[in-house]
């Protein structure tokens, strides 16, 4: 399929636009704020380039999943910039495009980009498809490295609800310490399992920890156990200003009263709330 590129056909209706509405404006923001009826105008403007179709509604005429997917792995491996509406028209097919979404994704050489869209439009489409495939990639994720797919990845987790807790759950004996993290990010919305607690009570208690994100997991759990280990970090001078302010909102979650501290602009984060104020 020819892959065209609309970025670069709607500079061309915007060149042509301001051109002639020029007069109109008193400044360039002015024009600039107008852009969104712009672009409105440009996907409803019958053109020569897809002969005589409106842009908004070329993908309409094509309902074949397979074909819309191989599509837009086409733009991506081409470096065109993927359409948002060849996007739309794949997710408006629902879990019919499953199928085709899951084998892009699966493929050996798909790139991180295309990985990317498989997973916002698995998760459109309220796919669960790739449930135990996306709790594998939070279970090996490697301190210190941002990991922007087991991001996207979590973020369907979270949209399946309780549905992914028992895996997760499974998952978490074996994660490494950042995979536990971001598992507990969402297991500690359905608290009472006591692996999940003590998951969590060991990470807070790491050299290496990530207070303020532990906190709000320990907070989320409810269980008052979690208050000694809490309060005493709060109570820490080594306890920085952001952190301090997770660790008190946990500590109150749970019912208990955060130590008083009083923090100075050697803390770059409280000088820097400060001078907001």
């Amino acid at each position: 399929m020819r892959c065209i590129n609309f970025d670069k056909e709607f500079e061309r209706y915007v060149t042509a636009w301001m051109k002639e509405h020029a007069k109109e404006y008193k400044n360039y923001d002015a024009m600039e704020a107008a852009m969104p009826q712009v672009y409105d105008e440009f996907l409803d403007t019958p053109v020569n380039w897809l002969s005589g179709c409106k842009p908004g509604e070329y993908f309409q005429q094509f309902d074949n999943p397979r074909q819309l997917v191989n599509w837009m792995e086409d733009y991506f491996k081409q470096r065109i910039p993927v359409p948002d509406m060849l996007m739309n028209r794949i997710a408006e097919l629902g879990l019919a495009a499953e199928e085709s979404l899951l084998n892009m994704m699966q493929k050996e050489k798909a790139t991180q980009e295309i990985k990317m869209a498989a997973v916002t439009l698995l998760r459109e489409i309220e796919s669960c498809a790739a449930m135990q495939r996306y709790i594998d990639w939070q279970a090996v994720r490697v301190a210190g490295q941002e990991d922007e797919l087991a991001d996207n990845a979590l973020e369907s987790l979270s949209s399946m609800g309780a549905q992914a807790v028992p895996a997760m759950r499974e998952a978490l004996k074996k994660a490494t310490p950042d995979g536990q993290e971001a598992l507990l990010t969402l297991l500690c919305d359905y608290p009472g399992d006591e692996a999940v607690l003590e998951t969590a009570l060991a990470l807070f208690q790491a050299p290496d920890a990530h207070i303020a994100i532990i906190a709000d997991c320990l907070g989320r759990l409810g269980d008052e156990r979690a208050l000694p280990l809490l309060k005493a970090k709060a109570a820490s001078e080594e306890t920085e200003y952001l952190d301090y302010i997770e660790l008190r909102s946990a500590i109150e979650a749970l019912g208990g009263e955060a130590p008083e501290r009083e923090f100075d602009a050697e803390d770059p984060a409280y000088e820097a709330m400060r001078s907001m104020q």
